[in-house]
């Protein structure tokens, strides 16, 4: 389905606006009476009206001073300039020549005090605008308007293949495939389209029609290369078009382009965690590393994840972001703070509330944390809008989303595996974008035999929902233990089991950590005594 472009002057009936361009090359005007019609190329056919006005091309061959263009470069492309009665320059006429004929078939007019322009002519069977009077085969520069194309030619010093498109960035697409074979017998296609969206949005259309290493990018500095040439700029444009970026592919890195990526990726340093086994083990964690945390229901998961927060806050800059999915703010509020306290303030319904002011300073009054205040399932964009938002704009290095399985909840197709490959393999993509540490919580598998609640050993093909979890993530920490064995100890001790270590590669248990009723907090112990199993 072809899209409309723009309005232009209709050749017969000559009303000035009142024809409508699309980007098929179709054309109709909707002036009362007049029965200009082009299809284009949608409809397998051309004009349909019964006679095409003929061509209505005057004026000379002179330079276009106020863009300082020579008449060398305009007699190259065969523009005219038309004069008003009081010697004025009224009027560009910008030839456009049949490819089977090499005759001017067509014109576009450029009215100069409007800035309008019209076409006359027949446009049918034309090419890119200069494409016949090009004649070498090196390198052929492709802008989108005609004054930019005889902007470069003028600046190149009259040496290089210049041509513009007819349409402009909308009919990029159309245009170069229709003249694909042409362009693909040049060395080099250099693409020159304006400095805005639109221009940005054409090149990310028409990148992948070319042969490897064919098409190269030219980025300016302003707009267009009009404007270059205007603000003579010429030295600074020719050292843009020999700078031109060979495209590749997204994700095709060459390897000469490494260097300050590896001298970026050297200076980060490893974070530890707040207890030794698992440092010997992980070596710590990292920025632009996704840390998956999981074990069964009732494990301390949430307290797991406080105390790496708290720590963090103590030990680094930078912010934290947390987004707690399955408890209110109050509830997330008062369990950061109780690391702090070192006691449980959620259970101390009668503490004053100037007794708790200290242990908000310490923590959530020092600035550096923010929190997501939504409980319950939403969308995964909205959840990567967030964390995004918590990365970019308020300089988390640290975030914690908490849990993965909740988020999924909220989708509408129903396919849990489906949904947890999406969300992440996009968490994984936000975590390079951002370079932030990213903890996630997830749930895992309802086990077959002995349950994880009570000491069943874990596995990564017992994470919930899909394998792209494990695949995805840098680190998966378990958490293991027996909250119904006869022993206290045992009962309040937690085996810590790192699953995947992609940075040093072991894993196995990695530390023991115990829950004090009294201070609410894990402290690191020794291995209890539990069976053949650890």
């Amino acid at each position: 389905m072809a899209n409309f472009l723009r309005h232009e002057g209709c050749p017969k009936c000559e009303s000035s606006d009142a024809l409508a361009i699309y980007d098929d090359g179709g054309e109709h005007c909707f002036a009362s009476g007049c029965s200009y019609h082009n299809n284009g190329d949608s409809m397998g056919t051309q004009i349909t009206h019964a006679t095409a006005k003929p061509l209505n091309m005057g004026g000379t061959i002179a330079a276009i001073t106020d863009r300082r263009l020579s008449q060398e470069t305009c007699k190259h492309f065969g523009v005219t300039i038309e004069y008003s009665a009081t010697g004025e320059v009224s009027k560009h006429y910008y030839p456009y020549y049949k490819l089977n004929t090499n005759e001017v078939s067509s014109a576009k007019v450029r009215e100069v005090r409007t800035k309008n322009f019209h076409t006359t002519g027949d446009v049918t069977g034309v090419g890119f605008f200069g494409q016949t009077r090009c004649n070498t085969d090196k390198y052929i520069t492709v802008t989108e308007g005609e004054l930019d194309a005889m902007a470069i030619y003028e600046m190149s010093g009259r040496k290089w293949d210049v041509v513009s498109l007819r349409t402009g960035a909308a009919g990029a697409v159309k245009e170069m495939k229709e003249q694909l074979e042409w362009l693909e017998s040049y060395e080099t296609v250099v693409v020159c389209f304006d400095n805005d969206k639109a221009g940005e949005e054409a090149v990310d259309q028409i990148k992948d029609l070319f042969s490897p290493n064919k098409l190269q990018i030219c980025k300016l500095p302003v707009k267009d290369a009009s404007d270059m040439l205007a603000a003579n700029r010429v030295k600074d444009f020719i050292q843009c078009w020999w700078n031109s970026k060979t495209y590749r592919p997204d994700g095709i890195v060459a390897g000469v382009d490494t260097w300050e990526n590896l001298v970026e990726k050297r200076n980060v340093k490893s974070i530890p965690y707040p207890w030794e086994g698992l440092n010997n083990l992980t070596r710590g964690h990292r920025p632009y590393e996704l840390v998956t945390i999981t074990s069964g229901s009732g494990m301390g998961k949430s307290q797991f994840i406080r105390e790496i927060e708290y720590d963090l806050l103590k030990r680094c800059e930078g912010n934290i972001g947390v987004l707690a999915l399955e408890e209110d703010l109050s509830r997330t509020t008062l369990g950061i703070m109780s690391v702090a306290a070192n006691r449980p303030l959620h259970l101390e319904e009668d503490t004053p509330v100037d007794e708790l002011r200290p242990f908000w300073e310490d923590t959530l009054g020092t600035g550096r944390y923010y929190l997501f205040d939504h409980w319950g399932s939403t969308s995964t964009d909205n959840l990567l809008a967030r964390v995004r938002y918590m990365a970019k704009a308020l300089d988390c290095r640290f975030v914690v989303l908490d849990h993965l399985s909740i988020v999924v909840s909220s989708q509408e197709s129903g396919d849990e595996r489906k949904a947890i490959d999406e969300i992440m393999t996009k968490l994984r993509t936000l975590v390079a974008e951002t370079g932030i540490c990213l903890f996630l919580v997830s749930h895992l598998k309802r086990s077959q035999g002995k349950a994880h609640e009570d000491g069943a050993r874990i596995s990564l093909g017992e994470l919930r929902g899909s394998q792209t979890i494990a695949q995805l993530s840098d680190i998966v920490i378990g958490m293991e233990r027996d909250q119904q064995n006869v022993n206290e100890e045992i009962r309040n001790t937690t085996t810590v089991r790192v699953l995947k270590n992609r940075y040093t590669g072991e894993t196995g248990p990695a530390c023991w950590l115990r829950y004090d009723k009294g201070t609410g907090r894990l402290e690191a112990v020794a291995n209890p005594e539990v069976g053949d199993d650890f």
